[in-house]
């Protein structure tokens, strides 16, 4: 009887072990991230209010994990929601959708299937420095999608320089459109800048989002600098008459801790929150011009916990029956408080 149950308690143990080295998770993270804004006319906050209020940068839950299921082969998931129950955006669902997918990675690269992040709007690597906020660069440019019903494909480094990515959408789970639509990415160095101490990236969008564009990106660490750009190419996916450019430069340094960014940006097509919360879509002759300038900081104050603040200011014109009008400018303060677990 005594060696029956010690041996079903080694086998338990073993079991246990097995299943342990197979597994890593599943893992229950979040983010917390809040701040006071004050803007002229609340184009650009969160929830499009102006004066001074609370916004709620998209903090979020999640729980995520792998599984090797063969030597060469690996389960991997993830399941993210956003949390709004912090601030009033507007809506009464305290969840939203985020990067939800089931994947595998192999040796041939890694496939997802569910709700990602486009490899377009990945190309971004690092260079948005004010991401996940109200000077955001998609204030200026539209591509940023997170899309439901895709496939996305990342491959294993070729040459130790480069990853070719890709995203497919399920056309028909699309009703309301005809289009193939996919996007394609090459992707060098580390978007981190660690590893390697630059990235570049150059990517197409193909009527995801009702639009075709070409992007590149580069940014480079030089020291205690960090130096960035991108440059955008976008037309309306249903009349190519409607298009333009957008692009931005910024730089970082690191002073002791602080991380000291500024940031400035030129747009003619119109694509942006900025324009379409001032105005609305852009037309053929609408002959756009919006500049937008941001500078700010974030400080660690510990491994988990961020604080931050800028000032980020949007001006620009527009034709309107023939006739230059000034649009609206937008002036935001902004400090805020992040925190992951």
């Amino acid at each position: 009887m005594n060696k029956t149950i010690v041996s079903t308690s080694v086998a338990t143990v073993l079991t246990l072990a097995s299943f342990g080295a197979l597994a890593d998770g599943p893992n229950f993270y979040g983010r917390l991230d809040l701040t006071v804004s004050n803007s002229d006319n609340g184009f650009t906050t969160q929830n499009k209010k102006d004066g001074t209020v609370l916004e709620n940068n998209f903090s979020h839950l999640g729980v995520k994990g792998t599984e090797r299921i063969t030597d060469g082969a690996t389960l991997i998931y993830q399941m993210e929601f956003q949390v709004e129950n912090t601030t009033d955006t507007g809506s009464s669902d305290p969840f939203k959708a985020r990067n939800t997918f089931l994947g595998i990675k192999a040796h041939a690269g890694t496939v997802l299937v569910g709700r990602n992040d486009t490899v377009f709007k990945k190309s971004e690597g690092g260079v948005d420095l004010f991401g996940n906020s109200n000077a955001d660069i998609d204030r200026m440019l539209t591509g940023q999608t997170r899309a439901a019903d895709g496939i996305t494909y990342y491959s294993p480094k070729i040459a130790d320089m480069f990853t070719i990515n890709a995203t497919y959408l399920m056309d028909d789970n699309y009703e309301d459109t005809d289009e193939d639509m996919y996007a394609v990415s090459a992707v060098f160095g580390d978007k981190k800048l660690k590893k390697q101490g630059y990235y570049a990236a150059v990517a197409y969008n193909k009527a995801i989002s009702g639009v075709d564009a070409i992007r590149g990106v580069a940014q480079v660490k030089l020291g205690d600098f960090k130096v960035g750009g991108l440059y955008q190419q976008t037309e309306k996916t249903t009349d190519s008459a409607i298009d333009g450019s957008t692009y931005f430069v910024n730089v970082a340094y690191n002073l002791n801790g602080v991380n000291l960014k500024a940031e400035f940006g030129k747009d003619d097509a119109g694509f942006g929150k900025y324009y379409k919360n001032s105005v609305g879509a852009p037309t053929a002759t609408s002959d756009i011009d919006i500049t937008q300038f941001t500078v700010g900081a974030d400080y660690k104050v510990s491994k988990s916990t961020m604080v931050y603040g800028h000032y980020a200011m949007y001006e620009g014109e527009h034709v309107v029956a023939d006739a230059k009008v000034d649009l609206e400018d937008e002036n935001v303060f902004t400090v805020g408080v992040r925190y992951n677990f």
